[in-house]
């Protein structure tokens, strides 16, 4: 590809199914010239609980798809897949890959004061300790607090968010007592899912502990790697969205609705095992 046609070539964007929508949103947010081709792997997810085998094959087979469309970067838009995935396929692609995790981590440690960071995504996120390993990394002192929260994504996607209902009230108290007990001044909303249930957990840990949403921070990231590499697209022709899925197309579409800030009226589904 030349200069303008890498310019106007697409972000690749994907997840285990329909939690990377909120990294979707911020791109678009942030990054309003860009085109989007997004993938979520509805057939196989949940990818919390999956082996880290499996979703080395599972993110091998989705980049080669995204590659197909010729996509000139691409954001691993799952906290478990970046955990498990990220450095294995940056060594094995030439095309830019960011995860979720780096970003995070980093704005975590820019925002705590008492190196006291909480942590809270998928048995799968939490079991990597990735997150803690990248965080003491740039800060050895930290202490990180961290807590698998496996029922906060089927109370998503199940429009349990809404209203702030008694049933994710009484599931955020199970989950994040000890959290808001502890001395953390800082939490990581270490899942995709979890930026859409922002406000019913900031109203529950309190004014004292700040929120990262690692959707927005790996935006800002990718908005700076494209701007070094002279590869962000300045325009302002209309921007084209591309959204597939390898199972429950129509599911997936309600979803978006509810979340992107524009109507999706098209949902591609395919046959992931194919690539």
């Amino acid at each position: 590809m030349n200069i303008e046609e890498l310019k106007r070539a697409p972000i690749g964007v994907f997840d285990s199914g329909v939690g990377g929508l909120t990294v979707a949103r911020e791109i678009m947010r942030q990054l309003p010239d860009e085109n989007i081709v997004y993938f979520g792997d509805t057939a196989r997810l949940p990818y919390g609980s999956k082996s880290k085998e499996s979703i080395i094959r599972f993110s091998r087979q989705i980049i080669r798809f995204l590659q197909t469309k010729n996509v000139k970067a691409i954001v691993i838009a799952c906290n478990t897949a970046t955990a498990m995935a990220l450095e294995t396929v940056q060594q094995e692609f030439d095309t830019p890959i960011i995860g979720v995790i780096v970003p995070g981590a980093r704005a975590a440690v820019q925002e705590t004061k008492n190196k006291k960071i909480g942590v809270i995504g998928t048995e799968g996120t939490i079991r990597s300790n990735m997150y803690t390993r990248v965080i003491r990394e740039i800060e050895p002192e930290a202490e990180v607090l961290g807590k698998a929260c496996p029922l906060f994504v089927p109370l998503v996607e199940e429009g349990f968010v809404k209203n702030y209902s008694a049933v994710t009230e009484e599931v955020i108290d199970i989950y994040l007592r000890e959290m808001r007990e502890s001395e953390v001044d800082t939490m990581i909303l270490g899942c995709t899912h979890y930026p859409l249930l922002r406000s019913a957990i900031i109203k529950y840990m309190g004014d004292r502990v700040h929120i990262v949403n690692p959707a927005y921070e790996a935006a800002m990231d990718l908005k700076k790697i494209l701007n070094e590499r002279n590869m962000n697209h300045e325009s302002g022709e209309y921007n084209k969205y591309e959204f597939y899925v390898s199972d429950a197309a129509e599911k997936f579409k309600q979803f978006a609705n509810s979340v992107l800030p524009y109507d999706v009226k098209y949902i591609h589904q395919i046959n992931i095992e194919e690539y």
